[in-house]
């Protein structure tokens, strides 16, 4: 190495420990899916929640004291579904990022993009170089039919798709234990097993991505492997409520690019017996649901001009919502996710949508929203034991409303400030940044 400098600027580095921090008087809704707690104190030690305590049991004490007496506390959101990097922009990442974290969401689960840039956005969040949440990243693989695909050339730049050690092509010969050993060389924390892949490969690959410490996070439907197989496979999350519609079809599962069509119409009660059976196995397994169930009103509706096209997306966004119920009714643990940000000028990320269409439109009660978009996201992640709810030993992660998210999701928006890693985020502070600028 050559001589030691210093490195670049820290701005938004957390609180060393022993800088401790007493918020006082808050409800805090803690992510468990237990009852609110009233008049509660949240202690924070650098970095980590030291306490979280009745108000009464906190004496006269040094630390800085915060009064959210009125205020109502969720813990840091968990956006189980982004991709941040597809195609690279930096510049569009990180006022992303920067929204995202102001807007209560302090992790993401980015299911592959360019990982080059993605790991370096990780890493400058982490350590404080830009204001944003913590990253958990997957490398793609999927079969080599896939890789005509505009987006894996995208996130391939000065490679080969199918043979960059983010974006793996899988076939019969591969060599499973380098391919995954390479993927986990990047970073990632999991491999997404994506498309054109049987049911044995997504089995192989699930397991020997087990074998070295890595998750296995699927799509729904892997084509040709169905849901049932995908599950059966043991992966950790499957993806896409919708893409659960192909389980017990008639048609046959050839390709991703040749998906057949769904029947709408057997999903119309709810209870579909070919879906209650995969919930049962899910449910077994402690597979989770990554739902995404509002995408297609959130992400496509606006661009829906069309009659044709507006009514693909009402019918789609029924299907999710349809099924997304009828997981949760089954106890299937489902995550918040969006699998979309939108543009940087708006003033809140994605994520806030779809936690309102899990309460409006799939009926899940709003305690259990913010559940799938704390605990469950932790889940999914694999990172329960350091996030997901407000608790001793924990992340300094939450988020300070003014309104209460219970009553109504959309108070969510009611941000006062957010903390992450124990680094305070007033909303205040927060403009959204124009394209160009």
């Amino acid at each position: 190495m050559g001589h030691e400098v210093l490195g670049a600027p820290t701005p938004w580095a957390p609180p060393a420990a022993g800088t401790v921090v007493v918020y006082r008087g808050a409800t805090v809704i803690d992510g468990t899916g237990g009852p609110a707690r009233t008049a509660t104190s949240i202690v924070t030690d650098g970095a980590t929640i030291r306490a979280v305590v009745p108000d009464a049991e906190i004496a006269d004490t040094t630390a800085t004291v915060v009064d959210i007496t009125g205020r109502f506390v969720v813990p840091g959101l968990i956006d189980s579904h982004q991709h941040i990097a597809t195609p690279p922009d930096r510049a569009t990442a990180e006022a992303v990022l920067r929204r995202q974290v102001h807007g209560g969401v302090t992790a993401i689960r980015d299911m592959a993009d360019d990982l080059r840039q993605v790991a370096e956005l990780g890493r400058a969040a982490l350590v404080g170089e830009i204001p944003g949440p913590d990253i958990h990243f997957a490398a793609l693989m999927a079969g080599p039919t896939f890789f005509d695909d505009p987006r894996t050339q995208q996130v391939s730049q000065g490679g080969t798709p199918g043979a960059v050690p983010w974006m793996q092509a899988i076939t019969a010969e591969t060599d499973l234990p380098l391919a995954v050993a390479v993927a986990r060389g990047t970073g990632a924390r999991a491999v997404k097993i994506y498309a054109d892949l049987t049911a044995d490969t997504v089995a192989a690959i699930t397991a020997e991505a087990h074998r070295q410490g890595l998750a296995a996070w699927a799509h729904g439907t892997v084509y040709p492997a169905s849901p049932g197989e995908v599950v059966d496979a043991g992966v950790d999350t499957v993806s896409h409520a919708t893409a659960l519609a192909q389980e017990g079809t008639r048609h046959p599962l050839t390709s991703y690019k040749d998906k057949p069509p769904i029947d709408h119409d057997r999903f119309a009660d709810g209870e579909d017996p070919h879906l209650q059976s995969l919930f049962e196995r899910m449910l077994a397994r402690g597979t989770i649901l990554d739902a995404t169930a509002g995408m297609w009103t959130n992400y496509f509706g606006p661009d829906a001009t069309d009659p044709e096209a507006q009514e693909r997306v009402r019918a789609n966004s029924r299907l999710a919502a349809g099924i997304t119920a009828h997981a949760y009714r089954a106890g299937v643990p489902v995550s918040a996710g969006s699998d979309y940000e939108n543009s940087p000028e708006h003033q809140l990320p994605a994520l806030h949508d779809e936690m309102v269409f899990l309460a409006r439109e799939c009926g899940i009660p709003p305690v259990q929203v913010i559940r799938a978009a704390t605990l469950v996201g932790a889940m999914s992640m694999g990172a329960q034991d350091v996030m997901g709810t407000v608790e001793k030993g924990k992340l300094a992660n939450f988020a300070v409303l003014s309104a209460n998210p219970l009553d109504d999701m959309a108070h969510l928006s009611e941000i006062e400030f957010v903390v992450k890693r124990g680094r305070r985020y007033d909303r205040s502070d927060y403009e959204p940044v124009a394209p160009g600028r």
